[in-house]
């Protein structure tokens, strides 16, 4: 005499789906913590835009590149670091095994660092910045002919073009890359300027 299969009940079925859904989303968290997906969408849109709420009278945009563009340039140091790039007009969050975090474009003001390895030597939440927009995020780490030099983001997450004629040393990005910077950016980390 054979004994009928036991057929699970539903609720054993749908527990089974859940912690199986969950495994899934805890392994990609932790796949885009660890750099393995292309880090700059993890916000879930393109890289190099502003946030949607950027004005119609936002300057033109760094051409839109790969967000896994070539590797960390090369000279720019080993460990934790933030490298800007002053002819690709572009930053690389890099840790401390040498791994890009996340990358990003950037608009530079009209005064630039020059080469060179610094540190960030304040930050400060928000303020308003030369050119009499609302910023947040700011990170401290050169001068430059008497400038300030600093990467922040526009709270509204616009990039209006520098002033004409006016002196500004604020880096913007667009908001997420400049929370995502204030976030991996502390008082003393390194940052390596190259051209």
């Amino acid at each position: 005499m054979s004994v009928p299969a036991r057929r699970l009940p539903s609720w054993a079925w749908v527990t089974g789906l859940t912690v199986g859904a969950i495994a899934v989303v805890i392994t990609l968290a932790v796949q885009a913590d660890q750099g393995t997906r292309p880090v700059a969408s993890a916000t879930g849109r393109p890289a190099p835009t502003a946030s949607a709420s950027a004005s119609a009278s936002a300057s033109p945009r760094p051409a839109p590149s790969p967000e896994r563009t070539a590797g960390v340039p090369d000279g720019s140091g080993v460990g934790r670091r933030i490298v800007y790039s002053l002819g690709q007009h572009r930053v690389w969050l890099v840790d401390a095994s040498d791994a890009t975090r996340r990358t990003f474009t950037v608009w530079p003001g009209t005064v630039s660092p020059a080469a060179g390895k610094y540190t960030v030597s304040v930050r400060k939440d928000a303020t308003t910045g030369s050119d009499g927009v609302a910023i947040e995020h700011i990170m401290y780490f050169a001068t430059a002919s008497g400038v300030n030099i600093a990467f922040s983001n526009a709270v509204n997450g616009a990039s209006p073009p520098p002033a004409s004629g006016s002196r500004t040393g604020g880096i913007r990005m667009p908001k997420a890359d400049g929370t995502a910077l204030w976030a991996f950016g502390s008082t003393g980390t390194k940052v390596t300027v190259v051209d």
